[in-house]
């Protein structure tokens, strides 16, 4: 009788995957129109499954947009600790906003992003991502020492990266587009 090669994955794992399967299809079709069938699919598991590790699609959702709200902040303490110590509040920034590139590589995350903002006429989904924004908001002012003024300057610029990355004007498969184009390069070409 023949053996089986596959090992069986834990109930971690297992719920990895089905988080990493929720992201990847909230991102693409949001939080509406996105059915926990098809994420079971991605995942390989059942839809009493996906619902048996997260409750509702809802506490999915919300798993899925905590996970990409900590990937930012972890690219954010990357991007500080690998610059040299700043100055100035502008050179923190500027270490933070390297980290930028990294987020139009993993364009799902930004997506996701988008797509919580969109869903926050939900209540309990508006709260949790005003909330994390909040978060990510004082953590770009704690790791950079910046005044109210420059952290907005420096989100308002990250969320117009995040939308032209949304309609691929920016990042590594960008469509040229010379208004895009202009404005990465206002931006010094953070959006490459």
């Amino acid at each position: 009788m023949a053996r089986s090669t596959r090992t069986r994955m834990t109930a971690t794992e297992r719920g990895e995957e089905v988080l990493r399967a929720a992201v990847d299809a909230f991102a693409e079709s949001g939080y509406a129109a996105t059915k926990t069938d098809e994420i079971a699919r991605r995942a390989g598991v059942s839809q009493p499954y996906v619902i048996r590790l997260f409750g509702t699609k809802r506490q999915l959702f919300l798993a899925a947009l905590h996970r990409a709200c900590d990937r930012i902040e972890e690219i954010f303490r990357s991007s500080r600790a690998q610059a040299p110590p700043a100055t100035s509040p502008e050179e923190a920034l500027l270490a933070l906003g390297k980290g930028y590139k990294t987020f139009l590589a993993e364009r799902e995350l930004l997506q996701l992003l988008l797509h919580g903002f969109a869903a926050s006429t939900d209540p309990e989904i508006g709260d949790d991502v005003r909330a994390r924004f909040g978060r990510i908001y004082a953590l770009a002012r704690d790791l950079t020492g910046a005044p109210e003024s420059e952290a907005r300057r420096f989100l308002a610029t990250g969320m117009l990266l995040t939308v032209m990355s949304a309609m691929r004007v920016a990042g590594p498969d960008a469509v040229p587009t010379p208004w895009a184009q202009q404005i990465l390069a206002d931006l010094g070409n953070n959006g490459d």
